[in-house]
């Protein structure tokens, strides 16, 4: 029985052993048909399955390497990433800024779809386009929540500039008063005797009035027509809202419809304050001095 010598997988030279030996190697695996061999005494390496001695050795066949998806190599749209950041941003600006990721994830898919694996991003893109077409939606139900608020807000901040008003013009009767003995303006021309007075501005415009023609919103208690300040209680209304006009000047019976929310009115009194009454407080009110 012949002795060979083998190369090892790893270029080494192992050997001689014997055809048995051999053969017990391939059925271990640890050798196969393409191992180069040497018979003893020669110089000629051949394969292992080209030695007619050994050609009856089992074969081994390796198993085919586990075949793995190559990774992508394309990068991820930013179109798609846009989509998204703003699709999400939605929810904090009422649905302003999904539209524009609609539209953006509707291109990127498109891009991505053409780009032959240039470009990722198709996932991205498809969840922009959802949550911004979702926000979309949602705008009307935002907007139904939203203007209630806002037209509440206004009516306040309305409401807020009417007593600022006359305060103001309840200052501008104090100075006309200390300017003449303490006594108050005429009933009849009170816009007139304190318009200087009150400083520039429409501080005689209340902004709930809704009519634009008239020059004032406001009338003087005709009571206290040229009367001394130290005589007239403090409580006494002094100015009051009223469609009257310039110059308007009377009682109760002036009072304009509440103009303001849950049916308020806007008075000013002798003491030179202003409060917000209610429809029912104002029937209570002191206009005798």
């Amino acid at each position: 029985m012949a002795n060979y010598s083998i190369i090892g997988s790893d270029g080494k030279e192992y050997g001689p052993v014997g055809t048995d030996e051999l053969r017990k190697w391939v059925a271990d695996g640890r050798i196969g048909p393409e191992t180069r061999v040497r018979a003893e005494g020669t110089t000629e390496w051949r394969l292992l399955s080209e030695v007619p001695e050994l050609g009856s050795a089992p074969k081994t066949t390796l198993p085919p390497p586990p075949i793995t998806a190559l990774p992508a190599t394309g990068k991820i749209s930013a179109l798609a990433i846009t989509s998204l950041v703003l699709g999400t941003l939605g929810l904090f600006t009422c649905g302003t800024t999904a539209l524009v990721g609609l539209i953006l994830g509707i291109i990127a898919m498109v891009k991505v779809a053409n780009s032959r694996g240039a470009l990722r991003g198709k996932g991205i893109a498809l969840a922009g386009t959802i949550v911004s077409a979702v926000f979309l939606l949602m705008i009307p139900f935002f907007a139904a929540m939203l203007l209630p608020a806002l037209a509440s807000a206004k009516s306040k901040a309305m409401e807020i500039n009417c007593v600022n008003n006359e305060k103001q013009l309840a200052l501008a009767v104090m100075i006309y008063s200390g300017d003449h003995a303490n006594h108050l303006p005429p009933a009849a021309t009170w816009c007139d005797a304190i318009q200087t007075n009150a400083g520039p501005g429409n501080v005689f415009r209340c902004p709930a009035s809704g009519n634009a023609a008239s020059r004032c919103d406001y009338a003087f208690n005709a009571k206290l027509d040229g009367l001394d300040t130290s005589k007239i209680n403090p409580q006494t209304v002094l100015i009051f809202e009223s469609d009257g006009g310039w110059n308007a000047h009377g009682g109760a019976e002036l009072l304009a419809s509440p103009r303001h929310p849950r049916h308020n009115s806007v008075v000013a009194f002798a003491d030179g304050h202003a409060e917000i009454e209610s429809e029912a407080k104002l029937k209570t009110l002191r206009w005798d001095p």
